[in-house]
């Protein structure tokens, strides 16, 4: 799909047909990645790869106090998953910190830097408001020599951490607060995980980007819309050192999705408050956890490309991306016999003791993906919601006196039930015609409800967790005054815990995707054990609406 940025980059071929279009994904290592990064990867990865140009792989490693290996290694898995590769294009903000140092040394001498000595609170008061001015600091006059020694000081580890900033000499009155003398490095003294206790003063993100996009060679910067106002300081940096080139940074709507939040500050808040199971909980909009519940990555590049990028922000709704999950596992996915709330169903005319095979198609649409045996006896199980003993006047599945299909098997019709001593029903009989094996009969009498069931004597007990959204609200942080976790949905996960499957899925593994059919598209997850197979829903068949707020 075509959209504005590729109208840029076809201007400046048509302008400079030689260039080689280069762009980079450019993560902080502090968390993992979610569906909004999605979008960033397959926007800049499939830039480079549709013009024949190049992508940089770059980490944002300039803040020790939340960074980790860990993290890097995380963010790298997620991005091969989603089908995507650097080849030898991997960087980080750390293989340039001399460089970055020196062109800071460059910013003093030509007086375009200061070494400033206010704390915390006095600069927030001293950078004015959106409709106030500030005002100089006090240290902004400091000759070149005294910022220089103080910057060298700064560096060989002389000063405690918020002691000196240095700054960016622009304009305390610019309308655009954030050219009103941005700190360009600060002082921590905290171990890194690329470069130990090399360095204590780490340059800040704006000053590092530019310069980074420039060591590169990166033609088209391009970063989500809240970067914007960033651009002038962008501009600035590169305009005022002697970088190799001037990259064009371009601005895009980032991703909104309903029910969630696209923050890996707020992700972090959920999983450090135990409000979700890490990361990869099959809840978080992380890719980890996508990955775990069982999207395919097809999935997910289809959904960027459908949702387009635009310079206007939108909230896209929950039902775009789960269509474009069906539609991917639609065609491939093999299907099998589930019943997730099991209520025994005896045939009574059928032979006690006596079990007969069906040759079952793996995939109704698909004759090369073949067939299995699915057993089938007297006593089955079905899915508790499809009896009523009082039904409504469309409902069409099983009922006293009504006549049903069991999917691939024969027609059933109940003529009685048991009661426990709750006096709630227990067991279903019914009886069976046997020239309608295989669902088909002689008599053309038409039947509107199929059943699925599961033989009872052949069953696979199993844990299945069904999913809804996170959060209960549409959009969790319109308003400021509920807190995050005074949102979170409580039936956001649903654990059921005697599900019976069909025998063939007892050696499924860990990641094997299976249609239960009329359910959904399941996967199996990573809490199975040899004794416990554990299913994941991944996206049911339809659509439904998520819950509203509990009363």
């Amino acid at each position: 799909m075509s959209h504005f940025i590729d109208q840029i980059i076809e201007a400046a071929l048509q302008e400079n047909p030689g260039l080689t279009v280069t762009t980079r994904f450019p993560p902080e290592p502090n968390g993992h990645l979610h569906i909004g990064h999605a979008k960033s990867i397959c926007l800049n990865f499939g830039i480079a790869e549709v013009y024949g140009g190049k992508c940089f792989m770059r980490f944002d490693d300039t803040n020790p106090l939340k960074e980790s290996a860990e993290y890097v290694t995380a963010i790298m898995t997620d991005v091969r998953w989603l089908g995507f590769d650097w080849d030898d294009r991997l960087t980080h903000a750390s293989d340039y910190f001399e460089s970055l140092y020196a062109w800071a040394v460059e910013l003093i001498r030509n007086e375009k830097a200061y070494v400033c000595s206010l704390d915390g609170e006095e600069m927030r008061i001293s950078r004015g408001s959106l409709t106030e001015p500030g005002s100089n600091s006090p240290y902004r006059d400091r000759s070149t020599t005294e910022n220089l020694d103080l910057f060298v000081r700064m560096r060989s580890g002389e000063f405690p951490d918020g002691a000196h900033v240095l700054r960016a000499k622009i304009d305390m009155s610019s309308p655009n607060m954030n050219l009103r003398d941005p700190t360009l490095y600060r002082i921590r003294h905290q171990p890194h995980q690329r470069t130990d206790s090399e360095w204590c003063i780490y340059p800040m993100y704006d000053y590092t980007h530019a310069l980074s996009d420039a060591l590169e060679g990166i033609t088209h910067s391009l970063c989500t819309l809240e970067f914007e106002d960033h651009r002038p300081l962008y501009d600035w940096v590169l305009d005022h050192t002697t970088a190799p080139c001037h990259p064009q940074q371009i601005e895009f709507s980032r991703l909104e999705l309903d029910y969630t939040v696209m923050s890996k500050r707020l992700l972090t808040q959920l999983v450090n408050a135990g409000a979700v199971d890490g990361w990869d909980d099959p809840r978080m909009p992380t890719l980890a956890g996508m990955r775990r519940r069982g999207y395919p990555p097809a999935a997910i590049r289809d959904f960027c490309n459908r949702i387009g990028v635009t310079k206007k922000n939108q909230r896209i709704e929950m039902s775009v991306l789960e269509q474009c999950v069906r539609e991917s596992l639609e065609p491939t996915t093999p299907r099998a016999l589930g019943v997730l709330r099991p209520i025994k169903l005896i045939i009574d005319n059928y032979p006690a003791g006596v079990f007969e095979a069906f040759d079952i198609p793996n995939h109704p649409n698909d004759p090369s993906a073949g067939s299995r045996k699915v057993m089938f006896g007297r006593e089955i199980y079905i899915d508790e919601a499809d009896f009523l003993e009082d039904p409504p006047r469309r409902f069409f599945r099983l009922s006293p006196g009504r006549e049903v299909r069991l999917r691939y098997a024969y027609y059933v019709t109940c003529v009685g039930v048991d009661r426990d001593s709750n006096g709630e029903i227990s067991t279903i009989h019914c009886t069976y015609d046997p020239d309608s094996r295989g669902g088909g009969t002689s008599d053309k009498r038409k039947i509107k409800g199929t059943l699925h069931w599961v033989s009872a004597a052949h069953a696979l007990p199993a844990q299945a967790r069904l999913y809804e959204p996170l959060f209960y609200s549409l959009n969790p942080l319109e308003d400021p005054n509920i807190e995050l976790t005074d949102q979170l949905n409580a039936t956001s996960r649903t654990v059921l815990h005697n599900a019976q499957l069909e025998s063939n899925l007892q050696h499924a593994a860990v990641g094997t995707r299976v249609q239960l059919e009329r359910i959904g598209y399941f996967c199996v997850d990573s809490d199975t054990q040899q004794d416990q197979l554990v299913l994941n829903q991944i996206v049911a068949l339809r659509d439904s609406l998520p819950r509203d707020k509990p009363s």
